[in-house]
């Protein structure tokens, strides 16, 4: 089991100083990497570039995103991806997600959310073709080249991609598609139910997932939070009428009791992130390495 460490999307916005400073603690404290979002209608830094310096000024530090995939520049895209997979030394893992559909992040991303499974089956199999070193010709909604290549390609070899959504159809999609999964606000109950049906999507296409490539991501709030109040509101509608206490942890006591709970129906990589920025992330890392710590192995 392993804890990474995440930064909510327009929580804390990082400069560079504070940024090496939270990749030093996370070291310190023995969690598995630092983790940034990407909410294009929100504060915080574009995740390939905000991790290219961290990876830079943390050696030895693994790296995440859970990063929006339809209506990337695949070239583009393949070669950002295997630079900075280079560059950090292997040490990039990633998550591609379709993206939120509410709010300013539905027209920052211009794509309705109809479309993006679309664009996520499309975009895929190519990206793959072009770390696996292939010349690739392509002609679809998400660009057309001839016979392009992409250098320099991942370190990793395969390079493994996991797929957030709790949607049936992105659950399918992970198993015909994904390496791992990781979804955010769902229920223990939803995220067994969601991998039996990965887990059988991906056999009844001649493949597996490692039983080790399942996680969720999970915000949580300070102890003592309301979860009736109005901070809390625009979770709550993304809840869409589940028990908010079933989704958003409060206290370490309260996170500590959904991981277990988590670890207990097979899952064992968890994104986990302050609701809020915390104004000292060492003191809060240090807090969590007390609290749940002792959970990874």
């Amino acid at each position: 089991m392993k804890i990474r460490i995440g930064i909510s999307a327009g929580g804390d916005d990082l400069g560079p100083d504070a940024m090496v400073a939270l990749g030093g603690a996370v070291a310190q404290y023995g969690f598995d990497s630092v983790w940034l979002p990407e909410v294009l209608s929100l504060p915080g830094p574009d995740p390939l570039v905000g991790l290219a310096w961290l990876s830079g000024a943390c050696p030895g530090l693994k790296i995440g995103t859970t990063m929006l995939l339809p209506g990337r520049n695949l070239v583009w895209l393949a070669k950002a991806i295997g630079t900075l997979d280079q560059l950090s030394g292997g040490r990039f893992l990633l998550t591609f997600v379709p993206g939120l559909s509410v709010g300013g992040e539905l027209s920052a991303v211009g794509i309705a959310p109809s479309e993006r499974g679309a664009l996520m089956e499309e975009a895929l199999p190519v990206l793959r073709r072009f770390w696996a070193g292939e010349s690739v010709s392509h002609e679809g909604p998400s660009g057309s080249f001839s016979d392009v290549t992409v250098s320099p390609r991942p370190v990793q070899d395969p390079f493994d991609v996991w797929l957030g959504g709790n949607a049936r159809a992105a659950l399918e999609r992970c198993g015909r598609l994904g390496d791992g999964w990781i979804p955010s606000l769902c229920t223990t109950q939803e995220a067994a139910e969601g991998k039996r049906v990965i887990d059988q999507v991906a056999a009844d296409h001649g493949r597996a997932i490692s039983p080790e490539h399942f996680g969720v991501s999970i915000p949580y709030a300070p102890a003592g939070t309301d979860l009736g109040s109005e901070a809390i509101s625009r979770l709550a509608r993304r809840a869409k009428g589940r028990p908010l206490d079933q989704l958003l942890p409060v206290g370490l006591d309260g996170l500590r009791r959904l991981l277990e709970s988590f670890l207990e129906v097979g899952f064992s990589k968890f994104i986990v992130r302050p609701l809020a920025g915390p104004g000292d992330w060492r003191s809060e890392l240090e807090a969590l390495a007390a609290g749940v710590g002792d959970l990874q192995t």
